[in-house]
Protein backbone atom coordinates (compact mmCIF):
# COMPACT_ATOMS: atom_id res chain seq x y z
CA UNK A 1 0.00 0.00 0.00
CA UNK A 2 1.60 3.73 -0.68
CA UNK A 3 0.67 5.46 2.13
CA UNK A 4 -1.98 8.77 2.24
CA UNK A 5 -1.98 12.19 3.35
CA UNK A 6 -5.02 10.84 5.07
CA UNK A 7 -3.54 7.67 6.24
CA UNK A 8 -0.27 9.77 7.91
CA UNK A 9 -2.79 12.41 9.46
CA UNK A 10 -5.08 10.23 11.17
CA UNK A 11 -2.53 7.75 12.42
CA UNK A 12 -0.63 10.81 13.97
CA UNK A 13 -3.76 12.77 15.39
CA UNK A 14 -2.85 14.26 18.88
CA UNK A 15 0.39 14.22 18.65
CA UNK A 16 2.10 17.71 19.05
CA UNK A 17 4.34 19.30 15.82
CA UNK A 18 6.74 19.11 14.30
CA UNK A 19 7.91 15.51 14.57
CA UNK A 20 9.67 13.32 12.84
CA UNK A 21 8.78 9.55 12.16
CA UNK A 22 9.67 6.40 10.46
CA UNK A 23 7.20 4.15 8.95
CA UNK A 24 9.04 0.91 10.12
CA UNK A 25 6.24 -1.13 7.16
CA UNK A 26 8.71 0.58 4.69
CA UNK A 27 11.24 1.05 6.54
CA UNK A 28 11.35 -2.98 7.01
CA UNK A 29 10.54 -3.48 3.11
CA UNK A 30 13.85 -1.26 2.40
CA UNK A 31 15.91 -3.61 4.45
CA UNK A 32 14.62 -6.41 2.65
CA UNK A 33 15.59 -4.69 -0.64
CA UNK A 34 19.00 -4.06 0.49
CA UNK A 35 19.51 -8.00 1.33
CA UNK A 36 18.32 -8.87 -2.21
CA UNK A 37 20.61 -5.91 -3.95
CA UNK A 38 23.56 -7.20 -1.94
CA UNK A 39 22.82 -10.61 -3.30
CA UNK A 40 24.73 -12.69 -0.35
CA UNK A 41 27.47 -10.29 0.28
CA UNK A 42 27.90 -8.83 3.79
CA UNK A 43 26.94 -5.40 4.72
CA UNK A 44 28.01 -2.78 6.37
CA UNK A 45 25.67 -0.32 8.04
CA UNK A 46 26.13 3.21 7.55
CA UNK A 47 25.65 4.77 11.38
CA UNK A 48 25.93 8.27 9.99
CA UNK A 49 22.69 7.69 8.10
CA UNK A 50 20.80 6.46 10.62
CA UNK A 51 21.63 7.77 13.81
CA UNK A 52 18.92 6.01 15.74
CA UNK A 53 20.35 2.96 18.03
CA UNK A 54 17.51 1.27 17.90
CA UNK A 55 17.14 1.14 14.55
CA UNK A 56 20.50 0.30 13.69
CA UNK A 57 19.60 -3.35 16.35
CA UNK A 58 16.69 -3.63 13.79
CA UNK A 59 18.94 -3.86 11.02
CA UNK A 60 20.97 -5.74 12.38
CA UNK A 61 18.41 -8.70 13.88
CA UNK A 62 17.25 -9.11 10.52
CA UNK A 63 20.18 -10.84 8.57
CA UNK A 64 23.55 -12.02 9.49
CA UNK A 65 24.55 -10.29 6.27
CA UNK A 66 24.39 -7.54 8.18
CA UNK A 67 27.53 -8.11 10.17
CA UNK A 68 29.31 -4.60 10.54
CA UNK A 69 28.61 -0.54 11.46
CA UNK A 70 30.41 2.16 9.88
CA UNK A 71 30.56 5.15 12.29
CA UNK A 72 31.49 8.86 11.73
CA UNK A 73 33.49 9.35 14.83
CA UNK A 74 35.53 7.87 17.64
CA UNK A 75 33.19 9.10 20.36
CA UNK A 76 30.29 7.62 18.25
CA UNK A 77 31.69 4.42 17.97
CA UNK A 78 32.26 4.11 21.03
CA UNK A 79 28.85 5.25 21.92
CA UNK A 80 27.86 2.75 19.91
CA UNK A 81 30.31 -0.35 21.76
CA UNK A 82 28.43 1.23 25.00
CA UNK A 83 24.91 0.20 23.73
CA UNK A 84 26.04 -3.18 23.33
CA UNK A 85 27.42 -3.18 19.23
CA UNK A 86 30.63 -4.27 18.04
CA UNK A 87 32.72 -4.72 14.60
CA UNK A 88 32.76 -0.79 13.74
CA UNK A 89 34.76 0.75 11.24
CA UNK A 90 34.85 4.48 12.17
CA UNK A 91 34.79 6.02 8.31
CA UNK A 92 37.17 9.52 8.87
CA UNK A 93 40.51 9.63 10.16
CA UNK A 94 41.14 11.35 13.65
CA UNK A 95 43.40 14.08 15.38
CA UNK A 96 43.01 15.84 17.79
CA UNK A 97 38.91 14.31 18.33
CA UNK A 98 38.48 13.95 21.85
CA UNK A 99 37.31 10.24 22.17
CA UNK A 100 40.64 8.38 21.36
CA UNK A 101 42.10 7.37 23.67
CA UNK A 102 38.65 6.17 24.92
CA UNK A 103 38.54 4.20 22.08
CA UNK A 104 41.63 2.58 23.58
CA UNK A 105 40.03 1.19 26.61
CA UNK A 106 37.01 0.24 24.83
CA UNK A 107 39.78 -2.02 21.90
CA UNK A 108 40.76 -3.42 25.63
CA UNK A 109 37.58 -4.44 26.93
CA UNK A 110 37.04 -6.75 23.76
CA UNK A 111 35.46 -4.61 21.34
CA UNK A 112 36.00 -4.67 17.59
CA UNK A 113 37.03 -1.08 16.59
CA UNK A 114 38.74 -0.20 13.43
CA UNK A 115 40.01 3.73 13.19
CA UNK A 116 40.70 4.98 9.67
CA UNK A 117 44.22 6.20 7.75
CA UNK A 118 45.39 7.45 4.82
CA UNK A 119 48.66 9.12 5.57
CA UNK A 120 51.79 8.75 8.14
CA UNK A 121 50.66 11.31 10.53
CA UNK A 122 47.39 9.32 11.14
CA UNK A 123 49.85 6.35 11.54
CA UNK A 124 52.45 7.93 13.90
CA UNK A 125 49.74 9.57 16.16
CA UNK A 126 48.08 5.79 16.46
CA UNK A 127 50.90 4.69 17.12
CA UNK A 128 51.98 6.70 19.82
CA UNK A 129 48.38 5.93 21.32
CA UNK A 130 48.93 2.70 21.31
CA UNK A 131 52.03 2.62 22.86
CA UNK A 132 50.72 4.97 25.44
CA UNK A 133 47.76 2.82 25.99
CA UNK A 134 49.35 -0.39 25.79
CA UNK A 135 46.79 -1.60 23.10
CA UNK A 136 47.41 -2.70 19.32
CA UNK A 137 44.81 -0.63 17.36
CA UNK A 138 43.06 -2.01 14.28
CA UNK A 139 43.67 0.90 11.13
CA UNK A 140 42.08 0.59 7.63
CA UNK A 141 43.39 2.40 4.49
CA UNK A 142 41.07 4.71 3.17
CA UNK A 143 41.57 4.54 -1.02
CA UNK A 144 40.37 7.64 -3.00
CA UNK A 145 38.38 6.50 -5.48
CA UNK A 146 37.86 9.50 -7.38
CA UNK A 147 37.68 9.74 -11.41
CA UNK A 148 40.21 13.08 -12.60
CA UNK A 149 39.11 13.81 -16.07
CA UNK A 150 40.12 16.99 -18.36
CA UNK A 151 38.09 20.11 -16.27
CA UNK A 152 36.27 17.73 -14.27
CA UNK A 153 37.10 16.02 -10.79
CA UNK A 154 34.18 13.06 -10.63
CA UNK A 155 33.68 12.28 -6.63
CA UNK A 156 35.03 13.55 -3.25
CA UNK A 157 37.99 14.86 -1.90
CA UNK A 158 39.07 12.41 0.57
CA UNK A 159 42.28 10.43 1.02
CA UNK A 160 45.42 11.28 -1.27
CA UNK A 161 46.13 7.51 -1.75
CA UNK A 162 44.98 6.91 -5.58
CA UNK A 163 47.62 4.33 -6.78
CA UNK A 164 49.09 0.92 -5.09
CA UNK A 165 52.36 2.69 -5.12
CA UNK A 166 50.88 5.00 -2.46
CA UNK A 167 49.27 2.29 -0.69
CA UNK A 168 52.26 0.04 -0.55
CA UNK A 169 54.42 3.40 0.97
CA UNK A 170 51.80 3.73 3.31
CA UNK A 171 51.80 0.03 4.49
CA UNK A 172 55.84 -0.31 4.72
CA UNK A 173 54.83 2.28 7.72
CA UNK A 174 52.25 0.66 9.13
CA UNK A 175 54.39 -2.56 9.16
CA UNK A 176 56.90 -0.95 11.30
CA UNK A 177 54.72 -0.28 14.16
CA UNK A 178 53.98 -2.28 16.54
CA UNK A 179 51.41 -0.86 17.99
CA UNK A 180 48.68 -0.41 14.82
CA UNK A 181 47.82 -3.29 12.91
CA UNK A 182 46.41 -3.52 9.13
CA UNK A 183 42.81 -4.60 9.46
CA UNK A 184 41.19 -3.55 5.89
CA UNK A 185 40.90 -1.18 2.92
CA UNK A 186 38.07 1.01 2.21
CA UNK A 187 37.00 2.77 -1.31
CA UNK A 188 34.29 4.80 -0.94
CA UNK A 189 33.02 5.88 -4.80
CA UNK A 190 30.83 8.34 -3.81
CA UNK A 191 30.11 9.63 -7.61
CA UNK A 192 28.77 6.34 -8.19
CA UNK A 193 26.88 6.01 -4.81
CA UNK A 194 25.45 9.25 -4.42
CA UNK A 195 24.77 10.82 -7.68
CA UNK A 196 21.32 10.39 -8.73
CA UNK A 197 21.64 9.91 -12.44
CA UNK A 198 17.98 10.16 -14.02
CA UNK A 199 16.25 13.43 -12.43
CA UNK A 200 13.04 14.01 -14.15
CA UNK A 201 13.50 17.00 -16.92
CA UNK A 202 17.49 16.49 -17.24
CA UNK A 203 17.95 14.52 -20.40
CA UNK A 204 20.72 15.85 -21.36
CA UNK A 205 22.60 16.37 -17.83
CA UNK A 206 21.60 12.49 -16.81
CA UNK A 207 23.29 11.45 -20.24
CA UNK A 208 26.22 13.02 -19.43
CA UNK A 209 26.59 11.41 -15.46
CA UNK A 210 25.79 8.32 -16.65
CA UNK A 211 28.20 7.96 -19.24
CA UNK A 212 30.72 9.57 -16.34
CA UNK A 213 29.47 6.93 -14.00
CA UNK A 214 29.89 4.56 -16.22
CA UNK A 215 33.86 5.15 -17.12
CA UNK A 216 34.16 5.79 -13.16
CA UNK A 217 33.15 2.64 -12.30
CA UNK A 218 35.58 0.32 -14.81
CA UNK A 219 38.28 2.54 -12.88
CA UNK A 220 37.15 1.73 -9.45
CA UNK A 221 37.43 -2.02 -9.91
CA UNK A 222 40.82 -1.37 -11.60
CA UNK A 223 41.98 0.33 -8.83
CA UNK A 224 40.61 -1.32 -5.87
CA UNK A 225 41.83 -4.31 -7.04
CA UNK A 226 45.23 -3.53 -8.12
CA UNK A 227 45.70 -1.80 -4.68
CA UNK A 228 44.15 -4.97 -2.64
CA UNK A 229 46.43 -7.04 -4.44
CA UNK A 230 49.36 -5.30 -4.40
CA UNK A 231 48.97 -5.08 -0.70
CA UNK A 232 48.26 -9.05 -0.04
CA UNK A 233 51.44 -9.35 -2.27
CA UNK A 234 53.39 -7.09 0.72
CA UNK A 235 52.40 -9.45 2.98
CA UNK A 236 49.07 -7.65 4.25
CA UNK A 237 46.35 -9.64 5.75
CA UNK A 238 42.96 -7.77 4.98
CA UNK A 239 40.39 -9.09 7.41
CA UNK A 240 37.89 -7.43 5.08
CA UNK A 241 37.83 -5.07 1.84
CA UNK A 242 35.01 -2.12 2.24
CA UNK A 243 33.28 -0.42 -0.71
CA UNK A 244 30.18 0.98 -2.01
CA UNK A 245 27.16 2.62 -1.05
CA UNK A 246 23.50 3.03 -1.42
CA UNK A 247 23.22 4.11 -5.14
CA UNK A 248 26.30 1.68 -5.92
CA UNK A 249 25.70 -1.46 -4.46
CA UNK A 250 25.04 -3.54 -8.06
CA UNK A 251 28.49 -2.89 -9.38
CA UNK A 252 30.09 -2.94 -5.84
CA UNK A 253 29.19 -6.30 -4.98
CA UNK A 254 30.14 -7.83 -8.47
CA UNK A 255 33.72 -7.08 -7.20
CA UNK A 256 36.09 -9.93 -6.51
CA UNK A 257 38.21 -8.25 -3.97
CA UNK A 258 35.23 -6.39 -2.03
CA UNK A 259 34.13 -8.39 0.95
CA UNK A 260 31.57 -5.81 2.41
CA UNK A 261 29.39 -2.87 0.85
CA UNK A 262 28.09 -0.03 3.13
CA UNK A 263 24.67 0.80 2.70
CA UNK A 264 22.99 3.60 5.19
CA UNK A 265 20.45 6.05 2.82
CA UNK A 266 18.79 3.39 1.80
CA UNK A 267 16.85 2.23 4.67
CA UNK A 268 15.23 5.93 5.15
CA UNK A 269 15.56 6.97 1.50
CA UNK A 270 15.38 10.54 1.33
CA UNK A 271 14.90 12.49 -1.44
CA UNK A 272 18.31 12.74 -2.61
CA UNK A 273 18.17 8.77 -3.26
CA UNK A 274 14.99 9.52 -5.89
CA UNK A 275 16.32 9.65 -8.41
CA UNK A 276 18.27 6.61 -9.52
CA UNK A 277 18.35 4.57 -12.27
CA UNK A 278 19.22 0.97 -11.21
CA UNK A 279 16.70 1.35 -7.93
CA UNK A 280 14.00 2.72 -5.80
CA UNK A 281 13.35 2.31 -2.00
CA UNK A 282 10.60 3.23 0.01
CA UNK A 283 10.21 7.06 1.36
CA UNK A 284 10.38 5.35 5.06
CA UNK A 285 11.69 8.38 7.20
CA UNK A 286 9.37 11.53 7.31
CA UNK A 287 8.69 14.48 9.46
CA UNK A 288 5.41 17.04 9.68
CA UNK A 289 5.27 20.49 10.65
CA UNK A 290 1.80 22.04 11.54
CA UNK A 291 -0.21 24.60 9.37
CA UNK A 292 -0.78 28.23 11.50
CA UNK A 293 -1.18 30.47 9.07
CA UNK A 294 -3.27 30.82 5.35
CA UNK A 295 -2.61 34.20 3.96
CA UNK A 296 -4.07 33.53 0.73
CA UNK A 297 -6.20 30.97 -0.84
CA UNK A 298 -3.56 28.17 -1.80
CA UNK A 299 -0.72 28.81 0.37
CA UNK A 300 -0.50 27.71 3.98
CA UNK A 301 1.95 28.48 6.23
CA UNK A 302 3.51 25.80 8.92
CA UNK A 303 5.72 27.08 11.31
CA UNK A 304 9.10 25.52 11.21
CA UNK A 305 10.43 23.08 8.64
CA UNK A 306 13.59 24.39 7.22
CA UNK A 307 16.03 21.39 7.84
CA UNK A 308 18.42 22.07 4.66
CA UNK A 309 20.75 18.96 4.23
CA UNK A 310 24.85 19.63 4.09
CA UNK A 311 26.67 19.96 0.86
CA UNK A 312 26.86 22.19 -1.72
CA UNK A 313 23.98 24.61 -1.89
CA UNK A 314 21.63 24.28 -3.66
CA UNK A 315 17.39 23.76 -4.12
CA UNK A 316 18.38 19.56 -4.09
CA UNK A 317 19.31 20.23 0.01
CA UNK A 318 16.12 21.57 0.41
CA UNK A 319 13.23 19.78 2.26
CA UNK A 320 10.27 18.72 0.40
CA UNK A 321 7.00 18.39 0.77
CA UNK A 322 6.15 15.16 1.03
CA UNK A 323 2.25 15.10 1.09
CA UNK A 324 -0.64 15.90 0.52
CA UNK A 325 0.83 15.12 -3.10
CA UNK A 326 1.44 17.93 -5.34
CA UNK A 327 2.10 20.16 -1.98
CA UNK A 328 5.12 22.74 -3.22
CA UNK A 329 7.60 25.70 -1.42
CA UNK A 330 7.36 29.21 -3.03
CA UNK A 331 11.14 29.98 -4.52
CA UNK A 332 11.43 33.12 -3.02
CA UNK A 333 11.22 31.46 0.31
CA UNK A 334 11.90 27.81 0.52
CA UNK A 335 12.21 26.52 4.00
CA UNK A 336 12.68 28.53 6.76
CA UNK A 337 13.84 27.89 10.43
CA UNK A 338 10.57 29.73 12.13
CA UNK A 339 7.88 29.31 9.28
CA UNK A 340 7.35 27.37 5.81
CA UNK A 341 4.51 28.61 3.12
CA UNK A 342 3.63 25.73 1.36
CA UNK A 343 1.78 26.15 -1.83
CA UNK A 344 -1.15 23.28 -2.58
CA UNK A 345 -4.10 23.26 -5.04
CA UNK A 346 -5.65 19.96 -4.56
CA UNK A 347 -8.27 18.26 -3.32
CA UNK A 348 -7.55 17.51 0.13
CA UNK A 349 -9.39 19.90 2.30
CA UNK A 350 -6.25 21.52 4.63
CA UNK A 351 -7.18 23.05 7.84
CA UNK A 352 -5.16 25.12 10.79
CA UNK A 353 -3.66 22.86 12.51
CA UNK A 354 -3.18 20.38 9.87
CA UNK A 355 -0.41 18.45 9.17
CA UNK A 356 1.98 19.30 6.16
CA UNK A 357 4.47 16.17 5.99
CA UNK A 358 7.75 16.86 4.67
CA UNK A 359 10.82 14.63 3.39
CA UNK A 360 14.55 15.51 4.30
CA UNK A 361 17.17 15.28 1.34
CA UNK A 362 19.69 13.28 3.32
CA UNK A 363 18.99 10.78 5.68
CA UNK A 364 20.38 10.51 9.24
CA UNK A 365 20.62 14.57 9.20
CA UNK A 366 16.95 14.64 10.19
CA UNK A 367 18.00 13.11 13.74
CA UNK A 368 19.58 16.20 14.88
CA UNK A 369 16.35 17.81 13.91
CA UNK A 370 14.42 15.54 17.08
CA UNK A 371 15.03 13.79 19.76
CA UNK A 372 12.85 11.08 19.04
CA UNK A 373 11.34 9.07 16.05
CA UNK A 374 7.55 7.71 15.88
CA UNK A 375 7.61 4.63 14.29
CA UNK A 376 4.30 3.87 12.75
CA UNK A 377 2.94 0.18 11.14
CA UNK A 378 -0.26 -0.56 10.34
CA UNK A 379 -1.47 2.80 10.90
CA UNK A 380 -0.73 3.66 14.44
CA UNK A 381 2.40 4.47 16.36
CA UNK A 382 3.82 1.69 17.85
CA UNK A 383 6.64 2.96 19.68
CA UNK A 384 8.66 6.02 20.01
CA UNK A 385 12.50 5.77 19.83
CA UNK A 386 15.18 8.12 20.56
CA UNK A 387 17.63 9.51 18.31
CA UNK A 388 21.14 10.33 19.13
CA UNK A 389 20.21 13.87 20.17
CA UNK A 390 17.68 12.07 22.70
CA UNK A 391 20.34 10.28 24.18
CA UNK A 392 22.05 13.50 24.70
CA UNK A 393 24.89 12.79 21.83
CA UNK A 394 25.75 14.92 19.58
CA UNK A 395 29.14 13.99 17.80
CA UNK A 396 30.19 16.61 14.89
Amino acid sequence: MTPTYGYYKNAFQGYPMPFAFVDVDLFDQNVQAILGRANGKNICIASKSLRCVSLIKRILAASPSFHSIMSYSTREAVFLAEQGLDNILIAYPVLGEAGVSNVCETLKAGKRITLMVDCQEHVDLLEQLGAENSVTIPICMDIDMSGRYPGIFFGVRRSSITTPEQALELWETIRRCPHVRLDGIMGYEAQIASLPDQPPRQVVRNIFVRALKRRSRREVITRRAEVVNALRKAGAELRFVNGGGTGSMESTIKEDVVTEVTVGSGFYSPTLFDHFARFKHHPAAAYAIEIVRRPTVNIYTCQGGGYVASGAAGPDKLPSPYLPEGARLIDQEGAGEVQTPIVYDGPETLSLGDPIFMRHAKAGELCERFNSLLLLSNGRVVEETLTYRGQEKCFL
